[in-house]
């Protein structure tokens, strides 16, 4: 007779996994480990996720969704680009995964960033793109700058906070929250009064 389901086993996982990556590092942890720490069989762990990388990629998305809800959530549907970027700064300090990913926290996250090679980050970038052309559009971005261009420095300057640490040394929760900030600032220079 088959075991019945566990209702709530992915989230279970997501949150032993956060747990054990915070705690060890994700290199350190083993499907074993989730296994054990979230009360689930390792063979039912795999029936939700193919390997350990795909549990991490959902336990990253699902930091972005909690994110991005906080960013809603705080400055509404039709935020100035600087708002919306120092808002974004501030979900993400909240978020301690999410922080560890930007200041590499002794290797939390491992080379994940480095590892990834689907289209989640172009799929971002897109986003932002839209995202200025919309604010272009109701004339709260100035029209002298291509969408694609602003869009490019916006997201290559967050996506270059997250190689920061390794490529420039150590940074603080302080360092992070600055540059971000200065990021908002200059965003604001493409603002319209």
């Amino acid at each position: 007779m088959p075991r019945p389901l566990v209702a709530d086993r992915r989230d279970r996982i997501l949150d032993a996994t956060e747990s054990l990556t915070l705690a060890r590092g994700f290199d350190a942890v083993t499907v074993a480990d989730i296994a054990t720490a979230s009360g689930i069989g390792k063979g039912a762990v795999y029936l939700e996720f193919a390997g350990k990388r795909e549990i991490l990629d959902a336990l990253l998305r699902r930091a972005v969704v909690r994110t991005d809800a906080r960013v809603r959530e705080e400055i509404g549907d039709d935020p100035r680009l600087s708002t919306a970027y120092r808002a974004t700064a501030r979900a993400v300090l909240a978020d301690p995964l999410l922080t560890a990913a930007f200041l590499d926290d002794d290797g939390v996250l491992g080379q994940h960033a480095d590892a990834v090679s689907d289209a989640r980050y172009r799929a971002r970038h897109l986003g932002v793109i839209d995202r200025v052309r919309d604010l272009q559009h109701r004339g709260l971005v100035v029209s002298t700058i291509e969408p694609e261009h602003l869009a490019l420095a916006l997201s290559s300057a967050t996506i270059g906070l997250l190689s920061a640490a390794r490529l420039v040394g150590p940074i603080g929760t302080r360092e992070l929250e600055g540059a971000i900030d200065a990021i908002g600032t200059m965003a604001a220079a493409f603002e319209t009064d």
